[in-house]
């Protein structure tokens, strides 16, 4: 097993999980619950840790997770659908579940 992923924030953690895991990308959880040792170890010591099962699978699982979590700077996308505003992280449309519209270049 190799670490793939640590945050300090879990939902970030989880979020890489549930990435890897559409990828078919067998993971782990280390220190998921260690948050509350804080104050008996190093706060860096309790982080959430992401780590693969198949260490063949690491460096495609740290490249999904780099190319996933660099879309922080993309732009907002509006739903066509319903005319929400959606994060760029967002695959979906978190009102209404459609996708965004993709336009090609001709």
């Amino acid at each position: 097993m190799k670490l793939v992923y640590t945050h300090e924030n879990r939902f970030l953690v989880a979020n890489a999980h549930n990435i890897l895991e559409q990828h078919d990308i067998s993971t782990i959880w280390k220190n998921e619950y260690a948050s509350s040792a804080i104050g008996e170890v190093a706060s860096l010591d309790t982080w959430p840790e992401l780590w693969v099962v198949d260490d063949a699978d690491y460096d495609q699982a740290v490249h999904i997770i780099s190319t996933a979590l660099s879309a922080k700077n993309a732009p907002e996308w509006v739903c066509s659908n319903c005319d929400e505003k959606n994060d760029a992280a967002f695959e979906l449309c978190w009102n209404c579940q459609s996708e965004p519209e993709t336009v090609e270049v001709k």
